[in-house]
């Protein structure tokens, strides 16, 4: 099975990622419109209870363990986006650290209380490197919703922590659709939340056909 990293990205593919933001809705168009017009930071999440003990492994496909034959469950997502600063310039060498619940909404944590099962094909967490254009891509799964308290759950989301030469952003990235976005008061308590939630679009040609793709840029302010 083949990995991808984000230096696969010629212009032809950058094309394509534009042309199948153009094709998904008036939505992400406006968005990203918007974004172009006035770039602002975007909103910080909490860093979490879970984020990862160990040293993160330096990959960008999280689908699969070194060492070990099998992938992980659930829907494959590839994740891929820009790091800006407030000038709309690329934010180079950023180092982006990513973590996540498995497709069953359990961390591979020691102190996560969910009894849901672990996935030994899937630890959940990777350190990423932009490249010359602030771009950064990855592989992984669709996270799953938890419980966070008596009849309390949080959406499904991915976090990420982004330093760059002067700042550091620690956020969350969510799902469009998710029936526990409407009362997760992490995601509610941010300014401009809608920026934090991303669409789910049919994958470009070099991208599993069964997956998905998802855009999601960062802004920090100085970079």
């Amino acid at each position: 099975m083949a990995t991808y990293s984000i230096h696969d990205l010629g212009r032809r593919e950058i094309l394509m990622m534009s042309a199948v933001l153009a094709g998904s809705g008036g939505v992400l168009s406006a968005k990203l419109a918007a974004a172009e017009a006035a770039l602002q930071r975007t909103p910080g999440q909490v860093l979490g209870p879970f984020y990862p003990l160990t040293k993160l492994p330096q990959t960008s496909d999280l689908t699969r363990v070194p060492g070990r034959s099998g992938r992980a469950e659930g829907l494959v997502l590839n994740v891929m986006g820009r790091v800006l600063n407030l000038a709309g310039e690329p934010v180079r060498n950023a180092k982006i650290e990513v973590w996540q619940t498995n497709a069953h909404g359990r961390y591979t944590h020691p102190s996560d209380p969910n009894p849901a099962p672990l996935d030994p094909n899937f630890e959940g967490s990777a350190v990423l490197t932009t490249d010359s254009d602030g771009r950064y891509r990855f592989k992984t799964i669709k996270p799953a919703a938890y419980p966070a308290g008596p009849n309390n759950f949080r959406p499904a989301h991915i976090h990420f922590q982004v330093s760059g030469r002067q700042d550091r952003l620690v956020t969350q990235m969510y799902f469009e659709g998710d029936p526990y976005n409407a009362t997760d008061a992490s995601l509610n308590s941010a300014g401009r939340k809608e920026v934090l939630i991303t669409k789910l679009i049919a994958p470009a040609p070099q991208f599993e056909p069964d997956s998905k793709m998802v855009i999601f840029d960062m802004v920090l302010s100085k970079g």
